[in-house]
């Protein structure tokens, strides 16, 4: 795994503009100036992001011409009319601020905030929550009443998806503001490397939520990973389940690198194309319909398959009867971090589950407009922290 090469630091406090990196158009992303964020609301936080990864979802928009095809597509009613909700009528049509996954400092913090300090280190959620609304109180924090209904597309309150979801920005800038901060922020636990929760903001904590839950409920069970559209998510899913006891784990993937990093943590990477037998957790993280089938029918009888990329068409067909008949559970949606991140970080805590080895590029912050569109499984944007002193961050 490539080393952090460490960038410049920017002073914070005296700054009128920021960085931030936005996506222009397919294949191109650029640094823009805008204005410094501020404390705007009592409760609000100003963080700087030193480690930022890129989301699984994030390739989409980048390695592929997306927007017009499914702007025609929910015009055709090929794709599902959601997907404008939460990223426009064009969805991911530039320029927009991207990333979604950070660790950072905290820089400064509203006269409301009561649990942070300058000079801490958080993780920042992908989704805005503010906690105490009737879906947060039920751990659906990325369905938040209180930000989801305030946004423009009315679905999502999230940083880096453009203003559909809301003039949050994206996490690969200079600073950001954080709203509902006392809540929203995870203050990374003594003892845990920043670059082991570089995606726990997300990709990390989705894999959590994919694995752990099951398994618990079906002590020792088996496992199947389905991986290669959600590729980091499917690796932490693997290495997670090896981690919580299954009897077995198996990952699917065309991708050599990403199976010798599955069988890293432990799991089994079984020659062919299709798995054999059944499981009592499965993973479907090929984002395609077609893995999708196949990871419902390779379902135990009462077994869940959570699934989690992104199915656009209207017209997936699923094996109802099938799972029907296998009594098996099929989750679809949202992550919602914020719920999970207290668990997970006690895990990584006290286990030292080495996440950071599903890491396959880390580069430098400024090199964020290249660095950011390369082909590779997972990327971590790095730069140095503030030496902030070590009393302040008690």
């Amino acid at each position: 795994m490539p080393k952090i090469q460490p960038a410049p630091m920017n002073p914070v406090g005296s700054q009128r503009s920021v960085r931030e990196l936005r996506l222009v158009r397919s294949g191109r992303l650029s640094w823009a100036e805008r204005a410094a964020p501020e404390i705007i609301d009592a409760g609000d936080a100003i963080v700087r992001p030193f480690l930022a990864g890129r989301c699984d979802g994030d390739t989409l928009p980048i390695h592929r011409p997306v927007s017009r095809a499914l702007q025609a597509g929910m015009a055709l009613g090929l794709v599902d009319p959601v997907v404008k909700g939460i990223c426009g009528k064009v969805p991911f049509r530039g320029p927009f601020p991207i990333g979604h996954e950070c660790v950072a400092q905290v820089t400064a913090v509203g006269p409301y905030v009561t649990s942070l300090k300058v000079g801490q280190t958080v993780i920042v959620p992908w989704a805005v929550s503010c906690g105490a609304c009737p879906p947060c109180r039920r751990g659906l924090t990325s369905k938040c009443a209180t930000a989801g209904t305030a946004t423009p597309g009315g679905v999502l309150a999230a940083f880096g998806f453009g203003s559909s979801a809301g003039a949050w920005g994206g996490m690969v800038t200079d600073l950001i503001r954080v709203p509902f901060a006392d809540h929203l922020l995870v203050k990374l636990p003594d003892g845990v490397p920043p670059a082991r929760v570089a995606a726990a903001g997300d990709n990390l904590a989705d894999a959590w939520r994919a694995v752990v839950p099951p398994l618990a409920e079906r002590e020792g069970g088996t496992v199947l990973v389905l991986g290669g559209g959600a590729k980091s998510i499917g690796l932490y899913a693997a290495g997670l389940a090896v981690a919580h006891g299954a009897a077995r784990v198996d990952y699917f993937d065309v991708s050599p690198t990403r199976r010798r990093i599955a069988e890293s943590f432990g799991a089994r990477t079984p020659a062919g194309a299709r798995p054999q037998g059944v499981y009592d957790v499965v993973v479907e993280a090929t984002s395609r319909s077609g893995g999708l089938r196949t990871a419902l029918r390779a379902l135990a009888p009462g077994g869940i398959c959570t699934a989690v990329g992104y199915y656009l068409a209207t017209g997936t067909r699923l094996p109802l009867m099938h799972l029907y008949a296998t009594d098996g559970t099929l989750r679809v949606g949202v992550s919602h971090v914020r719920a999970n991140l207290p668990a997970l970080l006690e895990f990584l805590q006290r286990t030292g589950f080495p996440a950071e080895h599903v890491t396959t590029l880390t580069a430098d912050w400024n090199d964020a407009p290249v660095a950011y569109a390369a082909r590779t499984t997972k990327l971590v944007l790095a730069r140095d922290p503030l030496p902030f002193r070590d009393e302040a961050t008690r």
